[in-house]
């Protein structure tokens, strides 16, 4: 919405409401509503795996996006490592944040965030939810774990640096998150509503260190999170204007905050998603994040879109927000979204970003994996291993990912893949390669009586494993994903360091 052509009145208040939406949709085609709101002024969408087939369908659909409003961001969760939407089913090519932050090189990360935002950029992707810039104390964390570059907050903030200047690279728009910090919560906030038990001086020395260090950067967009700090009151950060205004005010950002999805149980529950939408901008945010529907649970997401853009406009109405704090919203993210619009339209995906080759990526991101990769043991020798995953547990954001794990073993190692019970009856099988992470549980008795028959176990988790419950030989990748998959493999073939 620029000056000279913004709409008066209710039509106006609309537009900007609509200005400041993202939602998700079902299907791998633009739905007729979604093309209709986007004439009508809507930000943008948020696509999810389910939105995604091939490179070329998602080049498709971004392009009947931008066909119908060309500042409308495009946008997705790719972090790498285990948070992947792009390579949903076959596994990120490129390693996570803490892979990256175990080998702690910058110029490394930023290569990496510059060859991964440069695919996003070749599908018409804008905008990605990346890089996490929580500094993750907390081993029992649910949900944030590998997806954090470590526990150090100078080592977070200078790869989330590295990570947003390797984005911007490539032409696509970073978004820091989960401010004010996820990492030393032990409540998953798609669940239930975390509480960030810190002081004002070690929220300031250890969670808003990569948040400042990311906003001197000149990251454009940072995305609040679900949680409670108590120092601030009993709102979440993302309905909170004592926390947000931190952000604004101490931190001195300058750029669009976006919410976490609005239909994560941490809001959706306690505010419900309309009451949390307006409570949102109110405290300061611009951009509200609606959400997947098809996860928590399935909704009509043209109804719900419609619902929030109407209690938007009703609560300028009843004076609940004010109008100006709204368009003011809607004024930053048109800014940015105008901005980059005019990059892509002037470099049409190519010239200063060209996209890189599947392949030379996937060696890339390996060759970097790898350096992450750290054995405890000697390495047996491994002819036609059977490759069981602990658990089929999944981390929320991530979904799934020990299937992607078991199947790039078993593929680099020659072997094959089973099911946990299957391969415990099988005395004839070849050795037995575990893998876990940090949603296995490792007191069941099933995994207890295959740990005892393992060769080898790969961890991809952070947390430590009980002593004298693992084999002898442990590999740990610091990460899901095919390229940390792909590395545990070369380094049980002792082709580590060499071209997989």
């Amino acid at each position: 919405m620029t000056s000279t052509d913004a709409p008066h009145g209710q039509d106006r208040v609309r537009q900007a409401a609509l200005g400041v939406l993202v939602p998700g949709f079902t299907g791998t085609t633009m739905p007729p509503w979604l093309g209709d709101l986007l004439d009508e002024g809507l930000a943008g969408v948020w696509l999810f795996g389910h939105n995604v087939e091939d490179d070329e369908q998602v080049s498709a659909l971004a392009e009947e996006v931008h066909a119908r409003r060309e500042a409308a961001l495009v946008c997705a969760d790719e972090e790498g490592g285990t948070v992947t939407r792009l390579h949903h089913r076959e596994g990120s090519p490129w390693p996570g944040a803490l892979a990256l932050g175990v080998v702690d090189d910058v110029d490394l990360t930023r290569r990496v965030m510059r060859g991964l935002g440069g695919q996003l950029r070749a599908v018409g992707i804008d905008l990605t939810a990346a890089p996490d810039a929580d500094v993750n104390t907390e081993p029992d964390n649910p949900v944030i774990g590998v997806r954090s570059f470590g526990s150090d907050p100078s080592l977070v903030a200078r790869h989330v640096v590295a990570a947003v200047e390797g984005l911007a690279e490539a032409g696509v728009v970073a978004c820091a998150k989960h401010y004010p910090g996820h990492g030393s919560t032990r409540v998953d906030s798609h669940l239930d509503l975390p509480v960030l038990e810190v002081d004002g001086p070690t929220l300031r020395e250890r969670e808003l260190v990569p948040f400042a260090a990311a906003v001197r950067a000149g990251v454009p967009m940072i995305m609040t999170g679900h949680l409670v700090v108590p120092e601030h009151g009993d709102l979440p950060a993302t309905l909170n204007p004592a926390v947000l205004g931190l952000l604004r005010e101490e931190l001195g950002f300058e750029g669009v905050i976006c919410t976490d999805a609005l239909d994560m149980a941490a809001v959706a529950q306690g505010y419900g998603r309309e009451r949390a939408a307006v409570m949102a901008l109110a405290a300061g945010a611009d951009l509200l994040c609606i959400g997947n529907p098809v996860y928590p649970g399935d909704y009509d997401a043209q109804a719900d879109t419609l619902g929030l853009a109407d209690a938007i406009v009703g609560a300028v109405r009843a004076g609940e927000l004010a109008e100006e704090r709204l368009l003011d919203a809607a004024r930053r993210v048109e800014s940015l979204a105008t901005r980059h619009a005019a990059d892509r339209a002037g470099l049409g995906g190519a010239g200063e970003h060209p996209s890189p080759d599947p392949v030379a990526a996937a060696q890339e991101g390996w060759a970097v994996a790898t350096r992450a990769v750290r054995v405890t043991g000697a390495i047996p020798a491994l002819e036609g291993p059977v490759v069981v995953a602990l658990s089929g547990r999944a981390n929320i954001a991530s979904g799934a990912r020990q299937e992607v794990l078991i199947r790039v073993l078993a593929e680099g190692l020659g072997g094959t893949t089973a099911e946990p019970d299957a391969a415990l009856e099988d005395t004839g099988r070849g050795p037995l390669v575990l893998v876990s992470d940090d949603q296995t549980p490792l007191d069941h008795d099933l995994t207890r009586a295959l740990l005892a028959q393992a060769t080898v176990l790969v961890h991809a988790g952070l947390r430590d494993l009980p002593e004298g419950s693992t084999p002898a030989c442990v590999v740990r990748t610091y990460g899901g994903g095919a390229a940390s998959a792909a590395a545990a493999a070369a380094t049980l073939r002792g082709t580590r360091g060499r071209r997989a």
